[in-house]
C-alpha cells in the first residue's frame, strides 16, 4: 500500500508577533498531519479530523 502525497499548508489558526511560528498541516479524508514549519523534517502529529476540529475550537476560545 501506498502513501499519498501530502500537501502542507500553514494553518490559517497560526499566528503570533513572529512569522516563523507556525504550524503547517496536511489534512487527508481520515487524518490532519502536523509538524512545525521551522523543522519540516522533524516530528509529525497524525489526529483525526474530530480531534483536530476540537483542538481549534478550543485554541480559538482561548487565544
Amino acid at each position: 500500500m501506498s502513501t499519498p502525497e501530502l500537501h502542507w499548508f500553514k494553518s490559517s489558526y497560526s499566528d503570533s508577533s513572529n512569522g516563523n511560528d507556525c504550524l503547517e498541516v496536511a489534512p487527508t479524508p481520515t487524518t490532519i498531519h502536523i509538524r512545525d514549519s521551522k523543522n519540516t523534517d522533524g516530528p509529525q502529529l497524525a489526529v483525526t479530523p474530530a480531534t483536530w476540529t476540537g483542538f481549534v475550537v478550543y485554541a480559538s476560545r482561548n487565544v
